[in-house]
C-alpha cells in the first residue's frame, strides 16, 4: 500500500512538471497528446484501480480526442478532449457508475474535493520513517478560516468601491513582492509560471488521487432503466415535498385516482396535439407546399428553431410526468398512449419541417457554422424524440433518457470533431458556387486552416468582390462625385483582397516559425507545406 501511495503522490508531483512544460505559452496541440498518454500510462499502472472493459473503452476515446485535435486542431477537437478527460476521470474513480452525466459530477467531486485528498494522501504518507503529520496537521486549522475570508472580502469588495481598491493594492503589493522573491532566487522562475505549475499539480490530483467517498455510486445505483410499480410511501418526505406542501395544502396528502389522472392526461395531450397540428398545418401550406422567396429564409429558420425548441422540451416534461409513475401500468391507458405517439409523431414533423427550411436557406446561401449547428440539433432531437418513444413503449425511467442521451452525445461530439469543418464549408460553398450565392466575407472569416483553398480559387473568389467588405472599404466616406471610375475601383478592390490575403500568410508563417514543437498540429503543417510548395 506505501508503494501504491508513493506511486500517486510522484505522479501528482510529475504530472505538475509535465503541464508546467507541456502548456506553458503554447497552444493546445501535440502537448494534449502527450499529456493523454501519460494519464493512461500512470492509470494503467495504478494497481488501486481495476482495469475494466468500460475503463479502456473511456481511455480509448479520451486518446481518440487526444488524436483529433492533433489532425484537426479546433475549438471543437479542444473542447472535446476536456469533455472526454472529465469522463475519462469520473469513471476512473467511480467504476460502477453507468451514466456519462453522473460521470461528469464525479469529476466534479473529484476536482473540489483536490485540497482534502491531496492533505489525506500527504499525511498518511511516511517516507524513510518520516511522516509529514506533525508538519501538515496544524495546516487544516487554517483552511476553513482562509476561504471564509477570501470569500467575504470579494463580498465586501463589491459592497464598498474604497474597501475593493485597498483590497487591490494589497494583492498587487503581494504580487509584486512574490514576484521579486522569485526574480532574487529563480531567475528563470517567474511567480505566474510556478502558478500554472500549482495548477498542474492540482490537476494531476484531481486526475489521480481519488475521492474516497461512493455516495455518488450508491445514489446511481437506485435508479434503474426499468419502471417498476410502487406504492407511495407514507414515511419521511424530500425537502421538495415539504416546499411544495406549504403552497399545495392538503391536496398532496390526496391520492389522485389513476382514473383521474388518466383522463388528466388524455386531455392534455388532445390539446397539445390540436396546437401542435395546428403549427404543422401552416408548415404544410406555407413551407411543404409553397416556394419560400430567399428573403424570408433566415427569419423562418430562426422562428422554426425556436418552436421546435419549446415543443421538444415541453413534449419530454409532458411525457415524463404523465408516464413516470403508476400510470404506465394502468390498464386503461391505451387513448393516452395512442395519444402521447401522436405527438411525439407530430414533434418528428416538426423537425422535418425545420429540416426543410435549414436546406433552403443551405441550398440559397451555402454552409455556415450556424446552419451547420441547426443539422445537429435536428439531429439531437430526432434521437431525443425516439428515445422518449421507447420510454413510453416499453416502460422506461428518466435515468434511462439521461443515460441513453448522454452516451449517445459524447459519441456524437467525438464523431463530429474528425471533420475539418473550415475546409469542409470552403470547399463545399466553392464548389457549389453556381447555385448559392457566395459570401466572400464568410469564406475570409474562417482560420488559417482555410488559406490553401483560398489562395487556389484566388481568381475565382475576385469575381465576388463586388458584394464583399473590400468593396464597401474602397468607397466608404466617398461622396458621389469623387467616386472613382468603375474600373478604378475594381482595381482596388482586387488590390485590397490580394492585400489582406498575403498578410494572413505572412502573419500565418510568422507565427507557424515561432510556435515550439509541442503547438504542432496536422493542419497547420499541411498548411505551412502548401506555402512552401507555391513559394510563398
Amino acid at each position: 500500500m506505501k508503494k501504491q501511495i508513493d506511486l500517486q503522490l510522484l505522479a501528482v508531483l510529475i504530472g505538475g512538471v509535465i503541464f508546467n512544460y507541456l502548456f506553458w505559452m503554447e497552444e493546445q496541440a501535440l502537448n494534449l497528446l502527450l499529456y493523454s498518454l501519460f494519464i493512461i500510462v500512470i492509470l494503467l499502472l495504478d494497481k488501486e484501480m481495476p482495469k475494466s472493459k468500460k475503463i479502456l473503452l473511456i481511455g480509448g476515446s479520451h486518446l481518440l480526442a487526444a488524436i483529433l485535435v492533433l489532425i484537426n486542431q479546433s475549438d471543437l477537437t479542444i473542447i472535446s478532449w476536456y469533455i472526454s478527460l472529465a469522463v475519462f476521470i469520473g469513471f476512473a474513480h467511480f467504476q460502477s457508475l453507468r451514466s456519462i452525466f453522473t460521470a461528469l459530477i464525479g469529476t466534479f467531486l473529484q476536482i473540489v474535493t483536490v485540497p482534502v485528498n491531496l492533505f489525506r494522501k500527504l499525511v498518511a504518507g511516511r517516507y524513510s520513517n518520516v511522516s509529514f503529520t506533525p508538519i501538515l496537521k496544524p495546516i487544516k486549522y487554517l483552511v476553513i478560516p482562509i476561504i471564509v475570508l477570501f470569500l467575504f472580502s470579494i463580498l465586501y469588495s463589491i459592497a464598498n468601491p474604497v474597501f475593493a481598491k485597498y483590497l487591490d493594492n494589497m494583492i498587487t503589493a503581494i504580487e509584486s513582492a512574490l514576484t521579486s522573491f522569485f526574480n532574487f532566487f529563480f531567475d528563470e522562475l517567474s511567480f505566474l509560471r510556478f502558478m500554472h505549475f500549482i495548477l498542474g499539480l492540482l490537476l494531476a490530483t484531481a486526475i489521480f488521487i481519488g475521492f474516497k467517498d461512493k455516495a455518488l455510486e450508491g445514489a446511481e445505483a437506485l435508479y434503474t432503466d426499468k419502471l417498476l410499480r410502487q406504492r407511495k410511501s407514507k414515511g419521511a418526505f424530500t425537502i421538495g415535498y415539504e416546499i411544495i406542501a406549504v403552497f399545495a395544502g392538503n391536496l398532496l396528502n390526496r391520492k389522485m385516482a389513476l382514473k383521474t389522472e388518466n383522463i388528466i392526461g388524455i386531455i392534455s395531450f388532445t390539446a397539445l396535439n390540436l396546437l401542435l397540428l395546428f403549427l404543422n398545418a401552416i408548415d404544410i401550406n406555407t413551407l411543404w407546399t409553397a416556394k419560400t422567396t430567399g428573403s424570408n429564409l433566415s427569419s423562418e429558420l430562426h422562428d422554426g428553431t425556436n418552436a421546435l425548441i419549446i415543443s421538444i422540451v415541453m413534449a419530454m416534461l409532458v411525457i415524463v410526468y404523465f408516464f413516470s409513475g403508476n400510470l404506465n401500468f394502468y390498464s386503461k391507458n391505451k387513448i393516452l398512449r395512442l395519444l402521447a405517439y401522436i405527438w411525439i409523431i407530430q414533434n418528428a414533423f416538426l423537425v422535418l419541417s425545420v429540416l426543410l427550411r435549414d436546406y433552403n436557406y443551405i441550398d440559397a446561401y451555402g454552409l455556415t457554422y450556424k446552419r451547420i449547428g441547426v443539422m445537429i440539433f435536428l439531429l439531437l432531437c430526432t434521437i431525443g424524440l425516439v428515445t422518449v418513444y421507447l420510454k413510453v413503449a416499453q416502460q422506461k425511467t428518466l435515468f434511462y433518457l439521461i443515460r441513453i442521451n448522454s452516451f449517445i452525445w459524447y459519441i456524437l461530439l467525438l464523431t463530429f470533431g474528425m471533420v475539418n469543418w473550415d475546409v469542409f464549408i470552403v470547399g463545399y460553398n466553392i464548389n457549389n458556387r453556381g447555385s448559392i450565392a457566395l459570401d466572400l466575407d464568410h469564406l475570409t472569416s474562417l482560420s488559417d486552416k482555410t488559406l490553401p483553398l483560398l489562395h487556389k480559387n484566388k481568381t475565382l473568389l475576385l469575381s465576388y468582390l463586388s458584394t464583399s467588405k473590400y468593396a464597401d472599404s474602397i468607397i466608404q466616406g466617398k461622396s458621389p462625385d469623387t467616386i472613382m471610375s468603375r474600373a478604378q475601383s475594381a482595381a482596388d478592390q482586387v488590390q485590397a483582397f490580394e492585400s489582406d490575403l498575403k498578410s494572413r500568410i505572412i502573419e500565418f508563417k510568422q507565427t507557424y516559425a515561432n510556435a515550439s514543437w509541442l503547438s504542432w498540429n496536422y493542419r497547420d503543417w499541411q498548411t505551412h507545406q502548401y506555402l512552401i510548395m507555391q513559394h510563398l
